[in-house]
């Protein structure tokens, strides 16, 4: 069994990470093909899961694997530092660059010179520092911030998310040609509930390590507990089943994991009548203004409809004409010649210029 770990950490008892992976479900095991197909390149890759399916660890490994494992590997969450520091701690700062900046201090680009950096939760970064990465990965350098001299760095970048960035692209909130310099390599992390070939060899992984740790002895496992194991959702993925077992072993008697002695949550169950009761409102609310619409008007709905979620969407996607054709599933060119039929482009036809014809923010054509 490929059974990854990862290095014992104190403040570990308290994450929310993945503190072991294991490839045994046939989904597991073509991601792991895939993995060591990518890992020995210098391509940046972005890998895509839940919380708690173990993108650290995947990271890692892609580390190893690599012609950069004798180099640093450097983890940093980038929804861990507040907007105002994360420059600093990804970049650096010379000293006096900000109150409270005593001595210089390398940024996480330095640290992992030569090696590896992992950007976790790469969608919680500013706008403005997306900017600045983008600019690093391109130009292989950086600047402190209080600084004007560059520091060339050698780093392969991985990313990790556990958001959809094309949504995220979408309102406005990643950049596009970010995610695209990110996004060479993409690796999809299943939640563990749809790997069920994994939930009982992490189990008895886990099972083991907190056996040691409270000094019991050969602990096993009732079928009727292991049923249960595989048959819940574990919408906290391997974390969720991590804390389980080890709540469960300091409950259990004999020796034996009994299925009474597993406490789930019924999470997922909330969820999904939360998300079931949001689907109806929302639906309950299209049907009564279309009712509504067809009581005041006598006719041409169709266009008109179709001119309001046109209009809509493009402001959604702050008058972004590609974000917006994806988003209806349209194509480019049928979104703007769309657009400029309702009146939201004007096109200055001896330019080739596009102006929004609201607030007359301009659009240069591509």
């Amino acid at each position: 069994m490929q059974l990854l770990t990862l290095p014992a950490s104190p403040a570990l008892a308290t994450s929310i990470r993945a503190t072991a992976q294991v490839f045994e479900d046939p989904k597991s095991q073509a991601l792991l093909a895939h993995l060591q197909q990518v890992a020995p390149s210098e391509a940046s890759v972005l890998i895509i899961g839940e919380t708690g399916t173990g993108k650290e660890l995947v990271a890692r490994h892609i580390h190893n694997l690599s012609r950069r494992s004798s180099g640093p590997f450097v983890a940093v969450n980038c929804g861990a530092f507040s907007e105002s520091l994360v420059e600093a701690e990804l970049f650096g700062h010379e000293k006096g660059a900000f109150t409270g900046a005593l001595a210089a201090k390398a940024g996480w680009f330095e640290e992992a010179d030569g090696g590896t950096l992992f950007l976790d939760e790469i969608g919680d970064l500013p706008m403005a520092i997306q900017v600045k990465l983008l600019r690093v990965l391109q130009e292989r350098e950086v600047v402190r911030l209080g600084s004007r001299k560059s520091i060339p760095i050698n780093v392969r970048v991985l990313a990790a998310t556990n958001v959809l960035l094309e949504k995220a692209i979408n309102a406005g909130h990643f950049r596009e040609d970010l995610y695209y310099r990110l996004n060479v390599v993409s690796l999809q992390l299943h939640p563990l509930r749809e790997r069920p070939g994994d939930i009982l060899p992490l189990t008895r992984h886990f099972v083991r390590s907190y056996s040691g740790r409270l000094g019991y002895g050969d602990v096993q496992i009732s079928a009727a507990a292991e049923q249960k194991l595989v048959n819940y959702g574990w919408p906290g993925n391997i974390r969720e089943l991590e804390n389980v077992i080890h709540h469960t072993l300091l409950i259990c008697r004999d020796d034996l994991i009994r299925e009474e002695d597993l406490r789930l949550s019924n999470l997922r169950i909330e969820r999904q009548v939360e998300q079931q009761a949001e689907d109806e409102s929302a639906s309950a609310l299209l049907q009564r203004a279309f009712q509504r619409l067809f009581e005041e008007q006598a006719g041409g709905l169709h266009e008109k409809v179709e001119d309001a979620l046109l209009r809509a969407a493009y402001r959604f996607c702050h008058y972004n004409q590609v974000h917006t054709a994806s988003l209806l599933g349209l194509s480019r060119n049928v979104t703007r010649a769309r657009l400029i039929v309702i009146g939201e482009l004007v096109v200055n036809k001896r330019r080739g210029d596009e102006v929004q014809a609201g607030n007359r923010v301009l659009h240069l054509s591509i």
